[in-house]
């Protein structure tokens, strides 16, 4: 491939990253104007939920952590909880990381911050059938912060007219945008096994387990129970 075509394909793949996202954006401006108008009705500054969504790109830890910040909760605790929450972070990173292998460390840096939760459904969705593309993920990170950042700021602006955002159910959007996502990749009995055990995990663990370690909680033992299917059907 020629110097000329590697960059046309390159440009494509990113364009192509760029639109994924298009058909989730309504649950992530929803999601992220939710936070938004939260932030703000916590006493934090236009500023400096801006500045939080920028540097942190992290819905549900920026929720938690706004939560935090109106109980009078110091930084330490925070940091932890925020941590704990975004562990699942790890397993998608794991997942993706054989399709990387070739990729420069600045790429993985870049990518890395860009994860998201919609970034990761739509990438591993697109790599499992196709080459994988540091500029596909590219796209679709960029398009999903943007939106997270500038819907975010849109909540901040209208805050404090806007009333209690749970009250519109706002705060399922993203939820229900990644059951979207999740879906129409279960292919076969495995995938919906596998599904089926890490919903019922997670319920067990919310009941359970104190503060957010079910959801670290459920995917590590899904996943296990997902590679003993896996061999249990190789052994057969």
């Amino acid at each position: 491939m020629t110097l000329a075509n590697e960059r046309e394909h390159s440009l494509k793949e990113f364009r192509s990253g760029l639109k994924a996202p298009l058909p989730l954006a309504l649950g992530v401006i929803s999601f992220g104007m939710a936070y938004g108008m939260i932030a703000i009705q916590g006493d934090l500054s236009f500023l400096e939920s801006t500045l939080m969504s920028i540097a942190v790109f992290a819905g549900a830890s920026q929720f938690i952590a706004i939560g935090m910040l109106m109980s009078g909760a110091g930084a330490l605790p925070i940091l932890l909880t925020t941590f704990m929450i975004n562990s699942r972070h790890f397993l998608m990173s794991a997942s993706l990381a054989p399709f990387a292998q070739r990729w420069k460390l600045r790429w993985k840096v870049l990518l890395s911050f860009l994860l998201a939760d919609e970034t990761y459904a739509l990438t591993i969705s697109r790599f499992s059938k196709n080459a994988p593309s540091k500029y596909y993920q590219l796209g679709v990170g960029l398009n999903i912060y943007i939106i997270w950042v500038l819907s975010s700021m849109v909540g901040s602006a209208l805050g404090p007219i806007a009333g209690n955002p749970q009250a519109w159910g706002l705060d399922f959007a993203l939820p229900a945008t990644f059951i979207v996502l999740v879906v129409p990749m279960l292919q076969n009995w495995r995938d919906f096994a596998v599904s089926f055990v890490a919903g019922l995990l997670s319920i067990a663990g919310f009941i359970f387990l104190p503060g957010k370690w079910y959801v670290t909680f459920a995917s590590l033992l899904a996943a296990a129970f997902g590679w003993g299917l896996v061999e249990f059907c190789k052994a057969k």
